[in-house]
């Protein structure tokens, strides 16, 4: 079974990128049907594609010559890939625990994507060294392989080129080129502070229940995957934080990791040199700053109307709810109402240039800027800047290709999984695209089919939507064009 789940993923995860075209599954699937099971199957299938090139260095070549978003596309299939194989590993797994590579993908795929959602109890099936794999595959995520590949570079003492410096600056929206070593640098030291301290803060509460050493274990898991807003734990049973429900410490410590890793690195590196002074921040850090403030107190409101949580957790959840995916209580139980307040805010997400998934806070204050122009006939602008019509255009799109996802996974999801309720489906799904890792409880009873598809729904919100759109462009914008035409609409 293992065997044919490999093979039928594989063409379908390399064809979403657009390495490989849509009529070339045919081909890998025939090609890698004979393939032993074992960690080299993913090696043999690229082999298999590039079968007539001389040698690797010609697939390497030829990876070089496609878009930013096509080898970032592929680091990310690459990580996903890889840390499936080393997750299927005896010594990835507790004893007499047998993981189908189904979960194995599923379990890497969320990691990579930061998301949280899990088809198996990772306490209970993985192993110490499972969970160092879980963790680094989440950092990598959460970095994202461009600021990894540089940070090794970097490390190791090389120069970074102007090529993978032109990546960087894709995969975390810079304005320009210059000062990308510094951003990066940048970058790395303030994911080593706000996970460290994390860390030294969560052992002091944890070790209160747990030895030490196994205390320092969660304490550096739940740093990790809080800052990189990836809701995995180790507590067992998918309990998530629910134990600590009441723990302000624990909670407040969480809640910061969380939205120091959603609001962006830009926006934490502007504040650290503005030194915090709200008047001298970059339009961007101000925009994130004010949607983040109103959705949390707005999520927080809203979430103690319409259900039983106490302010605490209303609180906690209107923070985790942008893609942290950590639960306080569990999700199946909210009201109708509280499913959709957890739904806006999941497909809402974090901010551009972070850890975070959705369509992002700049995204949406965008959008309402631009039906504001509209219905008040008056140009677009925030704190003294103008906003270019092109920007609402953008957001425009991002914004009906995410719904395009959500509703049709909804859809398929529904159509695989007809006994499952409307609701818990809308909400894997939304928490599938926003890499959030909340789900109702149905995780676990997904058909293989559904978790393929639950793969490739956090595969695309992961990358977002609008990279995934462009990833088949290949020829260049022509100067010719057709005369404008008139339509009613509205």
């Amino acid at each position: 079974m293992c065997l044919f789940e490999m093979c039928a993923i594989l063409p379908l995860l390399l064809a979403a990128t657009g390495i490989v075209g849509w009529e070339q599954r045919q081909m890998l699937c025939r090609k890698a049907a004979p393939l032993e099971v074992g960690s080299n199957l993913f090696r043999a299938a690229v082999i298999l594609y590039f079968h007539r090139r001389d040698s690797v260095s010609h697939m390497i070549k030829y990876l070089l010559k496609q878009s930013a978003g096509r080898v970032l596309a592929f680091g990310f299939l690459f990580a996903i890939m890889l840390g499936s194989f080393v997750l299927m590993l005896p010594v990835s797994l507790r004893e007499d625990v047998e993981l189908h590579y189904i979960d194995a993908l599923y379990t890497a795929t969320s990691a990579v994507c930061v998301t949280g959602l899990t088809s198996v109890d990772v306490a209970a099936v993985f192993s110490p060294f499972g969970y160092a794999v879980i963790a680094v595959l989440i950092q990598i995520g959460g970095l994202g392989i461009a600021i990894v590949g540089a940070g090794v570079f970097l490390a190791m003492g090389k120069r970074v080129n102007l090529r993978e410096r032109m990546m960087i600056r894709y995969a975390m929206n810079l304005d320009s080129d210059s000062g990308t070593i510094r951003f990066v640098k940048h970058l790395l030291l303030i994911t080593v502070i706000f996970e460290s301290v994390g860390a030294i803060v969560c052992f002091f509460i944890f070790v209160q229940d747990y030895p030490p050493l196994q205390a320092l274990g969660i304490s550096v898991f739940h740093s990790i995957a809080s800052f990189n807003n990836a809701g995995f734990d180790l507590f067992g049973n998918f309990e998530s934080l629910a134990s600590y429900s009441g723990n302000v410490p624990l909670l407040v410590t969480t809640a910061v990791l969380i939205i120091g890793g959603g609001i962006g690195f830009l926006v934490v590196g502007d504040i650290v040199v503005k030194r915090g002074k709200f008047s001298k921040f970059r339009l961007h850090t101000k925009v994130v700053l004010l949607m983040t403030a109103v959705l949390l107190v707005g999520g927080t409101l809203l979430f103690k109307a319409v259900t039983d949580l106490s302010w605490l957790d209303s609180a906690f959840y209107s923070v985790a709810a942008r893609t942290a995916g950590f639960a306080t209580a569990p999700v199946g139980g909210f009201s109708n109402a509280g499913i959709l307040v957890l739904v806006a805010l999941m497909f809402v997400g974090g901010s551009p240039g972070s850890t975070a998934g959705g369509i992002k806070t700049t995204t949406l204050f965008i959008l309402l800027q631009g039906i504001r122009t509209f219905a008040t006939n008056k140009r677009a602008a925030a704190f003294h800047y103008s906003l270019p019509r092109n920007m609402f255009e953008k957001a425009a799109v991002i914004t009906i290709l995410a719904a395009a996802v959500v509703l049709l996974g909804t859809f398929l999801m529904v159509v695989l999984e007809p006994e499952i309720p409307l609701r818990d489906l809308l909400v894997e799904v939304t928490s599938a695209f926003g890499t959030v890792g909340y789900t109702t409880g149905i995780s676990p009873q997904l058909g293989t089919p559904s978790k393929v598809l639950t793969i490739l729904i956090m595969f695309i919100g992961r990358l977002g939507p609008l990279t995934i759109a462009t990833l088949w462009y290949f020829g260049p914008i022509t100067s010719a064009r057709y005369p404008e035409g008139r339509l009613s609409i509205g």
